[in-house]
């Protein structure tokens, strides 16, 4: 199946719940969800001024959705109005959103202002916690446990924090990401992410360094990045595509 889009889309996330729901965003500002059994679309979102990096389903809640976007603003939606529920100005470019997928109250918010804001969006005012560290922009957050949350950064860092104690756990190093968005997944004990070395690296999220890594290419095929990874759930098994549009199906062995 192909469905058409408008703008070049900057991010997908399926809908838990309604297993025939994808909500995408759009380098044009648009949200929308598609139905994938018909290949249309059944709500569009123009509120966002400028590019949409990204759009999450809560896990919990069939109807929220959220997103961010470069004009600075957070925005939630339910799939039965036609504007957002809430906004939240930023003031800086947002790059990655991400419900905890045990509540669709809380949601972590990744901005080139190098930090990472934890949000109740009950009490939306102002965070409940903003997670420093990172030297350059937050290009991805995805939590492992409902406490766990790893974010991803162009420091060529990942960071394992405590979204319950609001502390750093750990940072992880060895892959290299200064220019391009490479991807981040992460399954129960173990975090992926790609590299502008265009290798696959894989972490254990109780240690610092690289459990293993796989290239794509050969040695000197420095031109190509990972562009995407993904875990299948519960499994050992990852999707991993770079920027050449080779992907990958990879297993990680026991």
């Amino acid at each position: 199946m192909e469905i058409p889009s408008r703008a070049k889309l900057s991010c997908l996330s399926w809908n838990k719940c309604i297993k025939h729901h994808i909500a995408s965003s759009d380098y044009d500002g648009h949200v929308t969800i598609w139905d994938v059994n018909n290949a249309q679309s059944i709500m569009e979102y123009e509120e966002h001024a400028k590019r949409a990096w990204s759009v999450d389903f809560a896990r919990t809640d069939p109807n929220l959705l959220v997103s961010g976007s470069d004009d600075g603003k957070l925005k939630v939606w339910s799939t039965r109005q036609e504007s957002s529920v809430m906004g939240i100005d930023m003031k800086a470019n947002i790059c990655c959103v991400k419900f905890n997928p045990s509540s669709s109250n809380f949601v972590a918010v990744g901005s080139a202002d190098h930090r990472i804001h934890y949000y109740d969006l009950r009490s939306p005012a102002s965070p409940v916690h903003t997670f420093s560290g990172h030297q350059k922009t937050v290009s991805y957050v995805k939590f492992i446990t409902p406490e766990e949350l790893v974010s991803a950064s162009t420091d060529s860092t990942l960071r394992i924090w405590n979204v319950r104690t609001n502390t750093p756990i750990r940072t992880l190093t060895g892959h290299i990401n200064e220019r391009n968005f490479v991807g981040l997944s992460g399954n129960s004990d173990y975090v992926t992410c790609g590299s502008e070395t265009n290798e696959v690296f894989v972490y254990h999220k109780a240690i610092s360094r690289p459990a293993t890594r796989h290239r794509f290419g050969s040695l000197d095929d420095s031109l190509h990045f990972i562009s995407a990874v993904c875990w299948k759930s519960d499994s050992p098994t990852l999707l991993a595509a770079n920027s050449q549009g080779t992907i990958k199906v990879l297993v990680m062995a026991a």
